[in-house]
């Protein structure tokens, strides 16, 4: 088990897109339940135009998922974005960001089986798993940005 430090942030090493108008740059609003689908979608097809593999593609979209309902379910609504960077290797990044009531006790909302809606409260360490960088900031009543990576292994 990895004991998580007692900080309202994980890490603040956020990556951003190169511009608005990469083609590898998918933004999906997410204010109703229909969007959850849509940015699952959208994040599983740029995993597969990048190259990744039908099951990291599908860790993607999993992932892409987990974190549009967060954004819906607690968030009040925001914005699931997903593109690809190089630094120096090739990723595609996840950042879901939100204007809601930020998380209390981030180290909790990251414990498997925490819940504050009664649901399995797999969401957030879900995603944490799938991908191979995950990092979240929170303040109370300003929302929440969570960027989680996975690395582009060529075979």
């Amino acid at each position: 088990m990895i004991a998580l430090p007692a900080l309202r942030s994980v890490s603040m090493c956020f990556y951003a897109p190169v511009s608005v108008e990469d083609p590898h740059l998918v933004k999906v609003p997410v204010s109703s339940e229909i969007h959850i689908m849509e940015a699952s979608r959208r994040a599983r097809w740029l995993a597969e135009e990048m190259g990744f593999n039908r099951i990291a593609a599908y860790h993607i979209a999993t992932a892409a998922s987990e974190l549009a309902a967060n954004l819906f379910f607690h968030g009040r609504g925001g914005t699931l974005s997903a593109f690809m960077i190089q630094d120096p290797a090739v990723g595609l990044v996840l950042l879901a960001e939100d204007q809601g009531p930020g998380i209390a006790d981030l180290a909790l909302a990251l414990t498997d089986g925490y819940s504050t809606t009664g649901s399995l409260g797999c969401g957030l360490p879900g995603v944490r798993r799938l991908m191979d960088q995950f990092d979240i900031c929170s303040e109370l009543g300003a929302g929440c940005q969570v960027q989680a990576v996975k690395w582009l292994i060529r075979q």
